[in-house]
């Protein structure tokens, strides 16, 4: 009858799920929009590439989700909170939040209030563009190994690239901060009832994939080459961790105040923090040879190869990390900056519609064929993040005439994401990622069925959609049943855990012959426009691009 908690922290929510450990029964949920700014981010109407978020916000919502899915649970016959074993909790990231130095965010304290360099700087913050130049820049001279990893860029959503703008654009900020945390280390940290940022068990999958640590080269990047981005990083360096760990340890115990707040135990095992995406992976069931799509606002792409192995270095993605996502496999990750916001901003935005507009669209869409619209996208709305990791590229729609309709830019704004889907699944093969499945998950995916089927048709391969519609926090869920092992009510590894609590939906898509050869055409232009934008050649002819779109659309 054990149960365990799982805890994801997204873009504008936070959401608390419990489930049985037998068999992965889904008992209670709780959801908590987080209350600030627009849909919980906080912005700058003069600078669009801000994005940070109220850690007063996290706190709020840690408690009212988990109470709700408790107060969910308790309907459920002979449910009681004493059964759950442990709590496992995701959150976004890179987002990175300063602390002082008794682990209390910068911005509890009256002096930083309205300050948004205090708040935790959510992932979507690009603002620090320049400063992950001059990172790449300099470890490409002084430091190759570093971004060997990540994909030889190193990206503006990530760690360190955030902390030097803040110390350049607000350093009486970064004075007042003792430390910085990642929100995926601060949670679990809170509900262990840690008081000292030094004291912090952090995670390797956000140390690894965003802030250039590696047992490789003795953890973080070592003084003297942050001292070349800035004399004053180098002393910051002492007062973050020297050791990074994977989900296979405990980030800590559930302290007295936090067991008495949700009505828990006190002293069960609380999880190493891990990416939304990653856990997510678990929660969809990944494995050698799955490639797990988390489809969403964004999209992030996870691999795992065996520790025994050793992959090759792979540009433009985000990291391979050992332990990163399972215990004993290097984690690789890859992404697109933007899927859902880009229909959101078309329908919602530009025609001012709403959620009965999404259905009447897709609805259209669906009617129309590959190359029909004689239209081609870019899914660059919100940059790049793989494979040319630039934040500063943007979208674009080519091919529109004075009769194009709405539902044909809706349908070639899916089929743009698929494409980039697409790029980052041959990079991947192309450095030897075995890929024998695609899963799933994310709201989009089990809603979309248009979106499914043409990722089906552009990228030649079946999609399947992950069982639980609450991967991210199954997977956080997951990481708990397993620390507690067979004899704590759990289970001693991850692998037998993903056997008895996840899922695949009875549903796939399978790739249309005929769409498909129609998309390998389309494919090869959106190939020619995106290195040419992306400046992966500067010797493209696209002179053809809008001839070869118009023909494609009288064939059709």
């Amino acid at each position: 009858m054990s149960c365990v908690l799982g805890i994801d922290y997204g873009t504008n929510s936070v959401r608390a799920l419990i489930v049985r450990c037998s068999n992965g029964q889904e008992l209670g949920t709780g959801v908590f929009d987080y209350p600030s700014g627009a849909h919980g981010i906080l912005l700058d109407a003069n600078d669009h590439n801000l994005a940070r978020q109220s850690p007063a916000d996290h706190l709020e919502g840690l408690e009212k989700s988990v109470l709700a899915a408790l107060a969910q649970a308790r309907k459920q016959p002979g449910f009681s909170p004493e059964e759950i074993i442990g709590i496992g909790v995701d959150t976004t990231g890179s987002s990175p939040l300063p602390v002082d130095r008794h682990n209390q965010p910068l911005a509890f304290d009256p002096k930083w209030k309205g300050r948004l360099a205090a708040q935790c700087w959510l992932w979507k913050d690009h603002t620090s563009f320049e400063e992950a130049r001059a990172i790449t820049r300099l470890a490409a001279e002084h430091r190759p190994h570093y971004i060997a990893k990540c994909g030889q860029t190193y990206s503006s959503e990530w760690f360190w690239s955030k902390i030097w703008h803040c110390l350049k654009t607000e350093p009486e900020v970064f004075d007042a901060a003792y430390s910085w945390v990642e929100i995926s280390d601060f949670i679990p940290s809170v509900l262990a009832g840690v008081a000292d940022p030094l004291e912090i068990k952090r995670g390797v999958c956000a140390a690894g994939h965003k802030a250039l640590y590696s047992d490789e080269w003795g953890g973080l990047p070592d003084k003297e080459f942050l001292a070349l981005l800035d004399p004053k990083l180098a002393p910051l360096r002492d007062r973050l961790y020297a050791k990074a760990h994977d989900a296979g340890e405990a980030a800590g115990k559930l302290c007295p105040s936090w067991a008495a707040k949700l009505g828990l135990r006190e002293g069960i095992p609380v999880a190493i923090g891990e990416f939304d995406v990653h856990y997510g992976a678990i929660g969809c069931g990944i494995q050698e040879g799955v490639l797990v799509k988390a489809i969403g606002t964004s999209t992030c792409d996870c691999a795992v190869v065996s520790s025994a192995k050793k992959p090759a270095d792979i540009p433009g993605i985000c990291g391979i990390v050992e332990g990163a996502i399972l215990p004993g496999f290097h984690g690789i990750e890859a992404g697109q900056s933007a899927v859902g916001d880009i229909f959101k901003w078309f329908v919602e935005g530009v025609c001012k519609g709403d959620a009965a507009l999404h259905g009447q669209l897709t609805q259209e869409a669906a009617a129309l064929k590959p190359g029909q619209s004689g239209l081609l996208a870019l899914d660059w709305n919100n940059g790049n993040r793989t494979i040319l990791v630039d934040p500063q590229l943007t979208g674009l729609l080519l091919g529109q005439t004075l009769y194009t309709t709405r539902a044909e830019i809706y349908r070639a704004l899916i089929e743009a994401t698929a494409f980039g889907a697409r790029v980052i699944i041959e990079r991947l093969e192309e450095y030897g990622v075995p890929m024998e499945r695609v899963v799933c998950c994310g709201g989009i995916a089990e809603k979309n069925a248009l979106l499914m089927q043409i990722y089906a048709d552009v990228t030649g391969r079946t999609m399947q959609v992950a069982g639980s519609s609450q991967t991210c926090a199954l997977g956080s869920a997951i990481s708990a049943a397993v620390l507690n092992g067979k004899a704590g009510g759990g289970y001693d590894t991850f692998d037998e855990a993903r056997v008895r609590m996840t899922k695949l939906k009875e549903v796939t898509y399978t790739p249309n012959a005929e769409n498909h050869e129609v998309y390998n055409q389309l494919f090869k232009l959106y190939r020619t426009v995106h290195d040419a934008f992306g400046g992966v050649t500067r010797t493209a002819d696209l002179s053809r691009v809008m001839k070869d779109l118009m023909a494609l659309k009288q064939r059709g």
